[in-house]
């Protein structure tokens, strides 16, 4: 009886110092993983949200806004600086960078976006009934406005038979900023649209 009992608190010790030690490697395994994820860039995050987004829910740190301007060469992304205030950052005024096509959009445009454009120049109608929705603006991804600012539209994508990820998100009414998006709101292009496309 007495050996039993030794034997069997034999066998316990090394199973409390693995277990200990799993513990121990797991613990340590993830700090490892936290200080890796705070090192890849993650700046504290945006103070600012829209009246839309849930008190005390903070916003995610703000990618690169290209910016363009029609008539020039190639597009360049220009980082937003932040101001000194803690609010999103606001893309610099659209720069020349990027090819006019011929009436006078950035050639970064797919022709489906000048579509979109005519339509929202004439009040539509719109294809899809989300089109002229307010776009909330949660992530912090364009400039702080109150809420009902931005509005956003659907470029079509050829041979999709949903909305797809193009969108087109407009600031002001009547609008006075515009914004492309190819990738459903993860990065912006700023762009002017010239005052004969406006007023059709």
């Amino acid at each position: 009886m007495a050996r039993r009992s030794r034997q069997r608190s034999g066998f316990r010790k090394p199973l409390i110092i693995v277990a200990v030690l799993l513990v121990v490697i797991a613990g340590w395994f993830w700090q490892q993983q936290r200080a890796r994820h705070d090192a890849v860039g993650e700046a504290p995050a945006a103070v600012a949200t829209d009246a839309g987004a849930p008190a005390g829910r903070s916003e995610l740190p703000l990618p690169p806004i290209e910016s363009t301007r029609v008539g020039a060469e190639a597009a360049t992304p220009v980082a937003a600086a932040p101001p000194p205030p803690p609010q999103a950052a606001t893309p610099t005024a659209p720069s020349a960078s990027a090819p006019a096509a011929p009436d006078g959009l950035p050639a970064f445009l797919p022709p489906e976006a000048h579509r979109t454009l005519a339509l929202i120049a004439r009040g539509g109608p719109f294809p899809n009934r989300q089109d002229g929705s307010v776009f909330g603006n949660r992530e912090g991804r364009l400039p702080a406005r109150q809420r009902g600012y931005y509005h956003e539209y659907t470029v079509d994508t050829p041979g999709l038979d949903h909305r797809g990820a193009r969108r087109i998100v407009t600031g002001g009414q009547p609008p006075v900023e515009y914004y492309y998006t190819d990738d459903h709101y993860e990065t912006f292009r700023r762009f002017d649209v010239p005052a004969t496309q406006v007023s059709r």
